[in-house]
């Protein structure tokens, strides 16, 4: 859990160097129609079916003859579901066709639900702390999709290809999840902004780097990369690269085209403690952080 913490923790740092809303509002905060009631019980919302846009339910078990009727709320846009000791959801919960926020914290869900493309209005979709162990090919239907966030309590996690379809993602965050291999297919998607893949067991980071042309933030880090590709000066827009506790010994010269390149973590790497490669760095990236 430590480690969890950690890295999200560093994500979370990395990605509040660009953000632009009130820190003190979560994402939840930021969809749904202005100003809307926020519901934290299901059973006095399906008191007002019609007039639900946003609920919250966090930390209240929900009672598993209740838990089905939820699809009635067909105008909610935003749902939490923050440890509500669910497992399973209603066959046909796609019919909330109206969500644009879906997020569950510590629910152990072991799929996605089904028919998922049919939440075609869904814009932020974070599952973290789930059973899950793939993630289905379908998730490339959701045309307006902009933020996926998930981790598992499970070791492995199987990517579909058809992420590459996915052209309106900005931030993508895999935490704690094994990868036999990194996605190369996410390394297709040119919209992308952000990318995390945190704990992941990644080896390598693959050529279709070169396609990341809008990447701000790129966050590897509790991996078992060697190498950082002569690519990389292709992410012309990276502000924020991280790859701690890595296998990497050295990093390419081509790193100085960066040129808006603000901070490069390299702590628990071997070059971290090769004074002559990080000095090189500091003389390639003279307006560059680099943490050691």
């Amino acid at each position: 859990m430590r480690v969890k913490a950690l890295l999200y923790l560093s994500f979370l740092t990395a990605v509040s160097l660009r953000a632009q809303d009130d820190p003190k509002k979560t994402a939840f905060d930021n969809y749904g129609p202005y100003g809307a009631f926020v519901y934290t019980d299901l059973k006095d919302a399906l008191k007002d079916e019609m007039k639900v846009y946003k609920m919250n339910l966090s930390y209240k078990p929900v009672e598993p003859k209740v838990w089905p009727k939820i699809t009635k709320l067909k105008n909610m846009q935003a749902l939490n579901l923050q440890s509500v000791s669910i497992s399973e959801w209603p066959a046909d919960f796609t019919s909330l066709y109206n969500l644009v926020y879906l997020g569950s914290y510590n629910n152990e869900f072991k799929k996605f639900p089904d028919k998922l493309g049919a939440l075609s209005n869904l814009m932020y979709l974070e599952i973290i702390n789930s059973r899950i162990d793939s993630i289905p090919a379908e998730i490339a239907y959701l045309k307006k999709l902009k933020t996926f966030k998930f981790s598992s309590q499970n070791d492995t996690l199987k990517l579909p290809k058809t992420l590459k379809f996915m052209k309106s993602l900005n931030d993508f965050v895999v935490e704690s999840a094994i990868m036999d291999s990194m996605p190369a297919p996410l390394f297709e998607v040119s919209t992308m902004k952000t990318l995390v893949l945190a704990n992941c067991q990644i080896q390598a980071i693959p050529d279709t780097l070169t396609n990341m042309s809008n990447l701000e933030v790129l966050v590897l880090d509790f991996n078992k990369l060697s190498v950082v590709p002569r690519q990389i000066y292709k992410c012309k827009k990276l502000f924020y690269l991280s790859l701690k506790k890595n296998n990497i010994t050295k990093i390419p010269d081509t790193i100085c085209l960066l040129k808006n390149l603000g901070t490069l973590d390299l702590r628990e790497n071997p070059i971290a403690s090769d004074k002559n490669a990080i000095e090189e760095l500091r003389i390639l990236l003279p307006g560059t952080k680099i943490v050691i």
